[in-house]
């Protein structure tokens, strides 16, 4: 009867005083690991401790990974009260053990609900029980909620999400919301206000450039998203960012597709969240994941997703914004053959109208071009930038703004 009675209490508060999202989360794109690339309903608490403890001992943690998500099929039942218990045989400790573990590492745990009846997988969704589950979710501990859009027959997106996140902030829990709706309802558009992140397309595919079809919808590869993101930059910001899905570095892409995946994401200040066995991965992949300087471009304090400045065939040169004046600049070759990519910063201006910044080569400026997979020095932007790009591959740099060239500047070197 207690339970019952703070969850009517949380409602009746919610009517009184003005809800809104928690602030101060997810300043930054939120980094972590999620079950469902990999293993889909098949999660456990076994497999979720066994993630966290690799998530330490990996380094990514030390990289800034810190979220450990449950997605679907951790559910039991709902209790004669209609609170939604754990499946007692895959997490026979509770959530507030396994949270409490967690903890402990110095990481945080995520969970997963649905909008309507039932969730993706079949298990008891939180439509009409939003206070209850928040309430849950806020006693277990969990820090990050992932919300899908399954069984939501004659719900309204917008007051859907809305009222899970009134019952998020009645139950008094900081925990970061994140909506995944597939950007059906163009959720760019209002889910600033409601969540830290929103999904923008259906669910990723660990391939490269192709569509996996269902039937009655479908899962893309990496292109096939990267070209869903046009024109949604100017939605997403600090606090509010486009969630182009989990990674799936790790999951049967190559080497070089992996490395691309991963620096598109962080160009576009995406959500990095593995989708990849943590405990068995490959030295390639915990290269790719724990690059701290590729990871720093999707970090930036800025928060300003980059942009596709040039296409060429099958080359596209991306550039984004950085604290300090700096840029991060982004070769991608899309195309089966290697490409020579010649690069002039004296005849190229880069202006980013959005941000109101410019990289202005053509007007003297000079920067360092520092090579974040090579780990190299490519020079300056004094003499033009000469590269051979692999097929399915990026180059990815980051331009420091070297003092007293074209103008003061506050970067380090």
């Amino acid at each position: 009867m207690k339970r019952v009675l703070i969850v009517a209490a949380l409602a009746l508060a919610a009517t009184t005083v003005q809800a809104q999202k928690f602030d101060d989360l997810a300043t930054t794109p939120p980094m972590g690991w999620n079950s469902w690339n990999k293993f889909g309903c098949n999660v456990d608490e076994k497999l979720i401790r066994e993630t966290a403890d690799a998530m330490v001992s990996s380094g990514m943690k030390d990289a800034g990974y810190e979220y450990v998500n449950i997605d679907d099929c951790w559910h039991g039942e709902r209790d004669a009260r209609g609170f939604i218990q754990p499946d007692p045989e895959r997490f026979p400790s509770g959530m507030k053990a396994l949270a409490d573990y967690i903890h402990s590492l110095g990481l945080k745990l995520g969970i997963y609900s649905d909008a309507g009846w039932k969730t993706c997988g079949g298990r008891p969704g939180s439509r009409g029980r939003e206070y209850q589950d928040a309430a849950s979710y806020a006693e277990w501990g969990i820090d990050y909620l992932k919300y899908d859009w399954c069984n939501t027959e004659g719900l309204a997106a917008r007051g859907a999400y809305l009222t899970m996140r009134d019952a998020l902030w009645a139950a008094g829990r900081p925990i970061v919301f994140s909506i995944c709706e597939w950007g059906d309802s163009e959720p760019w558009e209002w889910g600033a206000d409601i969540g830290h992140l929103w999904r923008t397309t259906g669910d990723i595919y660990p391939c490269w450039d192709c569509e996996y079809d269902h039937g009655s919808w479908s899962s893309w590869g990496v292109l096939r998203i990267l070209d869903m993101q046009d024109g949604l930059r100017q939605h997403a910001g600090p606090g509010h960012w486009n969630d182009p899905d989990m990674m799936e570095v790790g999951n049967g892409m190559s080497v070089s597709e992996d490395r691309a995946h991963f620096s598109l994401w962080a160009m576009l200040a995406a959500p990095l969240i593995a989708g990849n066995d943590l405990r068995s991965m490959s030295e390639a992949t915990r290269e790719i994941l724990t690059n701290k300087d590729v990871v720093a471009i999707d970090q930036d304090p800025l928060g300003i997703q980059g942009f596709k400045y040039k296409t060429d065939g099958d080359i596209e040169i991306w550039f984004k914004p950085l604290v300090h004046e700096n840029w991060a600049m982004l070769v991608l070759n899309r195309g089966n053959e290697e490409k020579r990519v010649e690069f002039d910063w004296k005849t190229e201006s880069v202006v980013d109208e959005l941000s109101d910044r410019d990289a202005c080569f053509d007007q003297g400026r000079v920067f360092r071009i520092l090579d974040l997979w090579a780990k190299t020095d490519l020079g300056t932007t004094r003499q033009p930038l000469v590269a051979a790009v692999p097929s399915h591959d990026v180059l990815m740099v980051r331009l420091e703004r070297l003092a007293g060239e074209g103008g003061e500047s506050e970067a380090a070197h």
